[in-house]
This record gives C-alpha cells, sequence and structure tokens, in this order.
C-alpha cells in the first residue's frame, strides 16, 4: 500500500474554557496538524498561536472552513441545501455519526457535495468506514475518520487497503500526547521504500552549457542520500546530496545539485515534476543508498548556466540518461551506496538507479508505453 499525506484535524471545541482547551490547539500546530476545530470567536486565537487552518460551526473572520452537523437522516436535505449556500465563499465540512443504515445512506447523500465528511462510528465500527470509502471514493469529499488514539487512526488510513483521506482526532481520554502520536504515525505510513539497483555506465561526456538546478531544501541530509533524477521517468538516477567535504566549496547538506532543468524529480506519493517546475514550499523525495525515503520541503531552486555532462547508463538491456552539471563537487551513488563523483566516473562502473515501467501523464504514474529517448 502507498500512502499519501494524511490528514490530521484536531477537536478543541468542548465546554471547557479557552485556556484548558488551548495547549491541545497549541500542540496541533507544533505537530502539523491539518486543522483545528474550535468554536468561532477563538479562530484569533488559534492563529495567533501559528498558522493552521481554523474550523468552526458558524462563519467567523480567520475560520476556513464551517463545519455543519447532520444529527438525523431526515435532516440531510437542510444540510444538503446549507452546503450549497456556503461552498461559494468557504469550504463546508459535514460532520456525522453513522448510527444506521439510515444514517450511512444520509451520510453519502450529504458527501457528495461537502468538501470534507467528518464521520463518526459508535463503538469504533469499522463496517460504516469501509462502505463510505467504497460509495464515496469517485467523488471529490474527503472522508476524515473520527478517532481518540493512535490505534484508532491507523485502521482509519488503511481501511479497505485506500483508507481515509484522514482523521478528526479527539484527544481527550488519551491526552495533548496522543496528537503527536498521531503526527508520528502518519509521518512513518507516508514513507515509500524503493527498489534501487545497479546499472552499468556506457556514455559520460559533456555536451556544452545549460541551465541546471540545485534543490535546496529545509531538511539536512546524510551520507548516501539524495534525490532520484533523470531524463526519463522510467530510470532516474541517485543524485547525491552535497553532504561531502571538498577542497572546492563547504558542505552544504541542504542541497542536491540536481542536473538539467528539463529532468524528472521523484515527489512523494510517487508523483514526479520537472525540475523547472519545482518553488519553495513544494515537497521533494529524500532518497538514501537503501531505497528508505522521506520527504523535505523545498526551500529554494537556484538555477545557473553551467557546463554539462551526459551519463547514460545500462539495466537490463534498457539505457537511462540524465544531466548533470560537470564538476567533482556532483555525485552518482555507487553499487556499494559510496558516493562517486562524474568527475572520476567511467565506463563500466556501476550506479544506483529507480526503475518504472509505467508512463507519466502530467507527473503521474499511468498504464501506457512511453518512449523518450
Amino acid at each position: 500500500m502507498s500512502f499519501l499525506h494524511r490528514l490530521l484535524w484536531v477537536r478543541a471545541d468542548w465546554e471547557e474554557p479557552w485556556e484548558i482547551r488551548r495547549p491541545f490547539v497549541n500542540a496541533a500546530i507544533e505537530s502539523g496538524a491539518d486543522a483545528v476545530l474550535v468554536r468561532p470567536e477563538e479562530a484569533p486565537e488559534v492563529l495567533k498561536l501559528g498558522s493552521t487552518l481554523v474550523v468552526a460551526e458558524n462563519p467567523a473572520p480567520g475560520v476556513s472552513i464551517v463545519l455543519l452537523n447532520l444529527k438525523k437522516s431526515d435532516d440531510a436535505d437542510g444540510v444538503l441545501k446549507q452546503v450549497e449556500e456556503l461552498r461559494s465563499r468557504l469550504k463546508v465540512a459535514v460532520l456525522v455519526e453513522v448510527s444506521s443504515k439510515e444514517m450511512e445512506r444520509a451520510a453519502i447523500r450529504v458527501g457528495k457535495s461537502a468538501d470534507f465528511l467528518l464521520v463518526v462510528t459508535p463503538d469504533w465500527k469499522v463496517i460504516p468506514l469501509e462502505n463510505l470509502i467504497a460509495e464515496l471514493q469517485q467523488s471529490e469529499v474527503k472522508v476524515l475518520a473520527g478517532v481518540k488514539d493512535a490505534t484508532e487512526a491507523r485502521v482509519a488510513v488503511e481501511t479497505l487497503e485506500v483508507g481515509t483521506a484522514g482523521v478528526f482526532l479527539d484527544a481527550r481520554e488519551r491526552g495533548i500526547t496522543e496528537i503527536k502520536k498521531v503526527s508520528d504515525l502518519f509521518e512513518t505510513l507516508a514513507k515509500e521504500r524503493l527498489e534501487l539497483v545497479p546499472a552499468r555506465v556506457r556514455t559520460v561526456k559533456p555536451v556544452g552549457l545549460g541551465d541546471r538546478a540545485c534543490v535546496d531544501t529545509t531538511s539536512l541530509m546524510n551520507l548516501g542520500e539524495g534525490m532520484l533524477v533523470g531524463s526519463q521517468s522510467s530510470g532516474m538516477f541517485l543524485v547525491h546530496s552535497e553532504t561531502l567535504a571538498s577542497e572546492f566549496v563547504a558542505p552544504r547538506p541542504f542541497r542536491v545539485n540536481a542536473g538539467a532543468v528539463h529532468a524528472y524529480i521523484r515527489l512523494p506519493g510517487g508523483r514526479t515534476k520537472y525540475l523547472s517546475e519545482l518553488n519553495a514550499g513544494d515537497e521533494v523525495l529524500l532518497v538514501n543508498s537503501q531505497g528508505e525515503t522521506r520527504v523535505a520541503t523545498v526551500g529554494r531552486i537556484k538555477i545557473e548556466r553551467r557546463p554539462l555532462l551526459l551519463v547514460e547508463a545500462e539495466y537490463q538491456g534498457e539505457v537511462y540518461k540524465t544531466l548533470l552539471q560537470n564538476a567533482e563537487t556532483i555525485n552518482l551513488v555507487d553499487k556499494n551506496g559510496q558516493p562517486i563523483s562524474v568527475a572520476k566516473l567511467r565506463p563500466g562502473d556501476e550506479v544506483l538507479i529507480h526503475v518504472e515501467k509505467t508512463g507519466r501523464h502530467f507527473g503521474v504514474k499511468v498504464d501506457e508505453t512511453v518512449v523518450e529517448r
């Protein structure tokens, strides 16, 4: 199963005073939660603590998402009308407790029109979640399961393999620390493991000047870690980060000198982009020599005109290519997991690549035949 980013919403709209609930909101923001549910008038107080989406039951300054409650199946038509009125100016979430088949059907009806559907199931029943996921997977609505701890959260996002889009966490019983546990769980589940294989270098050839991109991230990379880049999405080279000491430049462990701007770069969730399309705030996939991955945020893209080097490598009869800056400080990774400078690269050397057999359409895998030379 491949996990994309799962949404974490944290509930903090109980009857207790704001001073008691504020630590939960603060913990949610510090854990990277996507949204918090509070009372409408508390939105400005939330935004003083940090940047997050604020969910409340009525529109108010600072509220990004309005929450409607579907309490009875007979109320579905009225809730649908409210959804239609509000969606012209705000995103809308609908909270429903699925305690019967009638409520399940009503939730499906309303869910097809809402932006988010928050589903609470009494006694933590999974079957209603499975039914809702199956019925709504072709809709644009994001289904979030109401949960109380990390164990329930994991079940929710793994249900029917597809899983819910995220969870709506009420951490009152387990305490503030449960917020970080769920956040850490989602970060772990989002990690992909990719197969890297050794490809034999056939060609190393200077090709003149071109525009190349350095990808600077907000994370520090380790020895053996870099990014997957290539001229073909079907075969991408592991380009090593600038973590190595050199007599020419100081280490820049936040950077990968990734290559020519036309090249693909691997993103989380199996997607790709051209290097020229990356911007600050985008997410990229960091990969080590074992194929273990983590997600990093782009802080800056630095494009400069530099001499380029064509590298061609063969694996199982297929030839894969990439163009890198022709400089001693640019490294690929050899079959033993060690950096190898492109200045020392020779035909017959073996470097790590990741191979895919599917094509791409706007950066998304598709089952079609694509030839890229």
